[in-house]
């Protein structure tokens, strides 16, 4: 089976934790390793995320569950963490508040895994995302949506995937670590250079049926709004120029 690592970054979010850890817990699929990164949370953050590596049963459920905490410098350096253990053929991140769609998500992601030429596996198995409340309501779905061709070029017009729903596969993503020189858009940065890695290696980028990922509103990017615009300017001046 392909393994799926998924990544969680924490940092006092026991507020809006467990929702994301059920979203895991209830996963039909079973190669899963859910790597839970915390900044050294100070509320009951660590506590949620240690009960809920302890009451797994790896024999039953096929998951494997770590627990890190300690001080970080900061969300991007806390993914670069994640990353330097992920043991997974493919790596998502799935942060605090956010959740898997259903729990046949990660089911339809390997079925993506599979569906590479030539016997090679896609770098990035991408899919849709939908946008929640903080009670977990359907609000809409994300005002942009990927295309079936998805290529770097494609985030010209605009972070097209979220960065939730962007699967990348291990061994591309590990040889690309987030920039910690951005505070809010190093994803978008984090994302398009993946995608220049795959076009490098001519290996192809897959589409997922369905969505993939439940978007919480008020995540860090919406609440830096300027500051995240200002970032993205200079991530898309890097890549595609004035």
């Amino acid at each position: 089976m392909t393994r799926i690592s998924i990544v969680t970054i924490t940092y006092n979010a026991a507020a809006v934790l467990a929702p994301t850890l059920e979203s895991v817990r209830m996963q039909h699929y079973a190669d899963v390793e859910h790597i839970i990164v915390d900044g050294a949370s100070t509320d009951g953050t660590v506590a949620m995320a240690e009960q809920y590596r302890d009451s797994n049963d790896p024999d039953a459920s096929g998951h494997t569950i770590v627990v890190q905490s300690e001080p970080d410098k900061g969300l991007y350096d806390a993914m670069n963490k994640g990353l330097r253990i992920v043991t997974g053929e493919y790596v998502v991140f799935l942060n605090a508040g956010d959740r898997l769609a259903d729990a046949d998500t990660l089911v339809r992601v390997a079925e993506a895994a599979g569906n590479g030429s030539d016997g090679v596996p896609p770098a990035v198995i991408y899919g849709d995302t939908d946008i929640i409340g903080s009670d977990g309501q359907f609000l809409r779905h994300r005002r942009l949506s990927p295309p079936d061709k998805l290529t770097w070029r494609s985030f010209k017009y605009g972070m097209l995937v979220c960065h939730q729903a962007f699967y990348a596969r291990t061994d591309i993503a590990c040889k690309e670590p987030y920039d910690t020189t951005y505070r809010f858009s190093a994803d978008v940065d984090w994302c398009i250079r993946v995608m220049k890695a795959a076009a490098s290696m001519n290996v192809p980028l897959y589409r997922a049926r369905g969505v993939l990922a439940l978007y919480l509103e008020e995540g860090q990017t919406t609440m830096h709004h300027k500051e995240s615009l200002r970032e993205r300017f200079d991530v898309m001046r890097r890549h595609y120029g004035l």
